[in-house]
């Protein structure tokens, strides 16, 4: 019973599994991909920065839309518009974002060696708009809306 309990009390790292040592092996080694370097599956503060330069660019961007009025009410409309739209056709096309490409992080299908695609950035940028899913993370560290997507974001450098 003891151990039972020692697993879900320890956090999500105690799920994952064991090597020769004892020790838990790294995130992401069972969906292939590296420990460290380009490739590798990136953390929490990557990703919240990514998502933080985005979220300003898409403020600047929709400030010029609405020609410089700051306090237009329709602004965080506009905003949570550029961000979806810019999102949407950035990682489909190149699979990154503005603020992931500032940092050197990828979106990467992990079922195939090819590119995001518009079905799966669309499903993915849906769930984000919701913000719950990428707060709940899986024990290789990968929001519900990337599981949900089959993708992970990873280091491009």
């Amino acid at each position: 019973m003891a151990r039972m309990t020692g697993s879900w009390l320890s956090g999500p790292t105690a799920a994952l599994p064991l090597d020769d040592d004892g020790k838990p092996k790294y995130r992401g080694e069972r969906l292939g991909l590296p420990e460290a370097g380009p490739g590798s599956l990136v953390g929490s503060g990557r990703r919240i920065a990514a998502l933080m330069l985005d979220w300003l660019m898409a403020g600047g961007v929709s400030i010029l839309i609405l020609g410089g009025d700051a306090l237009d009410s329709r602004l965080s409309s506009v905003v949570l518009l550029v961000w979806f739209v810019v999102g949407v056709v950035t990682v489909t096309l190149f699979s990154f974002t503005p603020g992931q490409y500032i940092l050197g992080l990828q979106v990467a299908r992990i079922d195939q060696p090819v590119g995001v695609g518009i079905v799966r950035a669309l499903a993915r940028q849906v769930l984000l708009v919701f913000m719950v899913p990428p707060l709940i993370t899986d024990i290789e560290g990968r929001g519900m809306h990337d599981r949900a997507t089959g993708t992970a974001l990873v280091r491009s450098r």
